[in-house]
C-alpha cells in the first residue's frame, strides 16, 4: 500500500481524482469503479465472440444453401485467423498510441459493421453471375461477388476488427488492477467469451427458425455498434475518472507508482526478450486447440452425431457455461495462491498446470460413444484452456510496463492466429474431409502440456522487465 505521508506518493497520486476533490474521508471505503470497467470489459468481449459465433454455429445452415466442403469451411474460417494476426500486428501499436477508449471504441465498431455485413451474401448477385471474358476491376467484383468468396471476405474485415479487443482488454486491466487481482479480472472479462457462445445458441436457433440465417448477422452487429459508443462515453483512465475516490486509487497503485509516459514500446525490443517468446509460442500453440473447438464444433455434433439445431443449441450452450467457470475459477486460483504468499511466476505456472493437463483428457471427447459424453468432455477442455488463458494473458501486465502491454499482447495474439489459421483452419479442414475428426482432437490434446514446458523455460520467474525504447 502507498504511503500517503511520503512525498513521492504526494506526487505520484495527485491531490484531485477525476473532477472531484479528495475529502478528508477518502481512505474509508473504496469506490469500486475498477469492477463496472471490468463489467464492460465482460460485455464487449461477449460481443466479439458472439459475432465469431454466429457463422460456425449456422455452419450446416449456411453449407445447405452453397454446398461447401469442410475443407473450403476451414479456408473461409481462416481468412479470419489471418486477418485476425495481421490485425494483431497493428491493433497493439495503436491501441498504446491513442488508449484503450479510442482504441477499443473503434475496433469495436469495424468489427460490428462487418458482422452485420456477412447478411449481404447471395447464392449470386445480378449480373455478375458467369466471370469468363470479365478482366481488372470487374473480374475482382466477379469474384468477390461469389458466395464462398465474400463469405471469406467479410470473416477476414471481421477478423481485422477483433484483433483491438484484447490488447484494449489487457491494457485497461493494467490500469485498473494491482498485480494480485489482475488474472481474476481478467478471468471474469475473458468468461464473455463464453457467455457470448451461452447465450447466443439458443437465441441463433430461434432466430434463423423464424427469419433464416442473415438476420442474426444484422443483429449481432447492430448490438456491436451500441456498446462502441457506450465504451467510448465511459471509460477514462483511473486519476481522471470522475467516480473513484483516493481510496481506490491508491488500492489501484498499491504495486506502486509505475511509469508509463514515453514512446511506444517497439517490436524488435521486445522480441529480444525470452518472456515475449514465452508468450508468443503459448499462444501459437494453445489459441488453435480453442479455434478448433469454437469453429468445429457445431459440425462435429452435427455429422458425428446427428443432432439436431435445438439440441445443438443446448450443447454448445452446456460447453460454454463450463468454459465460463473455468476462466473465473483459472484467475481465481492464481490470486489465492499469491495470497497466501507464493511469488507470482510460481502462482502463475501452478494454476497453468492445472489446466495443462484437464486438456488430453478432454481431447478424448473424439472417442466417446454418444453425444452426452462427448459434450461433458468437451466441456472440461473449454473450461480448463479458459483458465489457462485467464493466467498467461496476466503473466503480460506482471511482466511488462503498461505502457508496454498492448503492444507485446499484439505479437502473441499474432502469433496464435497464424497457429489458427494452419492447425484450426487450412490443417483441421484437410484433415476433417479425408480422414475425420479423430486425428485432428486427439494431437490437440497434447499441445498444452507442450506449451506449458516452453513457458517454464522461456518466462523463467516471470519477474518485471525494464524495456528500453529506441
Amino acid at each position: 500500500m502507498l504511503d500517503n505521508k511520503s512525498a513521492t506518493s504526494k506526487k505520484a497520486v495527485p491531490e484531485t481524482v477525476g473532477s472531484q476533490l479528495r475529502r478528508p474521508d477518502g481512505t474509508g471505503a473504496k469506490s469500486n469503479v475498477r469492477w463496472w470497467i471490468v463489467g464492460l470489459l465482460f460485455l464487449t468481449t461477449s460481443l466479439s465472440y458472439l459475432d465469431r459465433i454466429v457463422f460456425s454455429f449456422l455452419a450446416p445452415e449456411i453449407r445447405q444453401e452453397f454446398h461447401f466442403t469442410p475443407q473450403v469451411y476451414g479456408y473461409m474460417t481462416g481468412s479470419f485467423d489471418i486477418a485476425y494476426a495481421v490485425g494483431f500486428l497493428f491493433a497493439g501499436i495503436w491501441i498504446d498510441r491513442v488508449g484503450a477508449r479510442i482504441g477499443l471504441a473503434s475496433t469495436l465498431a469495424w468489427w460490428s459493421i462487418a458482422a452485420a455485413l456477412h447478411a449481404i451474401v447471395r447464392t449470386a448477385l445480378p449480373g455478375w453471375r458467369n466471370a469468363e471474358g470479365l478482366s481488372g476491376f470487374a473480374w475482382i467484383l466477379a469474384w468477390l461477388a461469389a458466395p464462398v468468396m465474400s463469405l471469406a471476405f467479410w470473416r477476414a474485415m471481421l477478423g481485422l476488427g477483433e484483433s483491438g479487443n484484447f490488447p484494449a482488454a489487457i491494457k485497461s486491466v493494467a490500469e485498473w488492477f494491482p498485480a494480485k487481482d489482475r488474472a481474476l479480472a481478467t478471468g471474469i472479462f475473458n468468461a464473455g467469451s463464453n457467455v457470448a457462445a451461452t447465450v447466443g445458441p439458443p437465441m441463433l436457433a430461434i432466430l434463423s427458425a423464424a427469419y433464416g440465417w442473415r438476420p442474426c448477422f444484422l443483429v449481432t452487429g447492430s448490438i456491436g455498434l451500441v456498446f462502441a459508443v457506450l465504451w467510448f462515453v465511459t471509460y477514462q483512465h483511473p486519476e481522471q475518472h470522475p467516480h473513484v475516490n483516493r481510496a481506490e486509487l491508491d488500492y489501484i497503485r498499491s504495486d506502486g507508482v509505475e511509469e508509463e509516459s514515453g514512446p511506444v514500446i517497439r517490436w524488435r525490443k521486445a522480441l529480444m526478450l525470452p518472456e515475449t517468446w514465452g508468450f508468443l509460442v503459448a499462444r501459437f500453440l494453445t489459441t488453435p486447440v480453442w479455434m478448433m473447438y469454437l469453429w468445429w464444433l457445431p459440425l462435429f455434433l452435427n455429422d458425428v452425431y446427428k443432432v439436431t439445431p435445438k439440441e445443438r443449441a443446448w450443447a454448445v450452450m452446456g460447453v460454454y457455461v463450463t468454459a465460463d467457470i473455468g476462466s473465473v475459477l483459472g484467475g481465481w486460483v492464481s490470486g489465492h495462491f499469491m495470497r497466501r504468499g507464493w511469488a507470482h511466476g510460481r502462482a502463475r505456472k501452478a494454476a497453468m498446470a492445472m489446466c495443462a493437463f484437464c486438456m488430453p483428457v478432454g481431447a478424448m471427447a473424439v472417442l466417446a460413444p454418444n453425444a452426452a459424453l462427448a459434450v461433458a468432455l468437451v466441456s472440461l477442455a473449454a473450461g480448463a484452456h479458459q483458465g489457462w488463458s485467464a493466467n498467461l494473458y496476466t503473466t503480460i501486465s506482471d511482466i511488462f510496463p503498461r505502457r508496454a502491454v498492448a503492444s507485446v499482447v499484439s505479437i502473441g495474439g499474432a502469433a496464435g492466429s497464424l497457429g489458427s489459421f494452419f492447425f484450426a483452419s487450412t490443417i483441421t479442414g484437410y484433415v476433417v474431409a479425408h480422414w475425420g475428426y479423430r486425428p485432428v482432437f486427439l494431437s490437440m490434446g497434447c499441445f498444452h502440456p507442450i506449451a506449458l514446458a516452453l513457458v517454464h523455460w522461456l518466462m523463467r520467474d516471470m519477474h518485471k522487465v525494464t524495456l528500453q525504447t529506441v
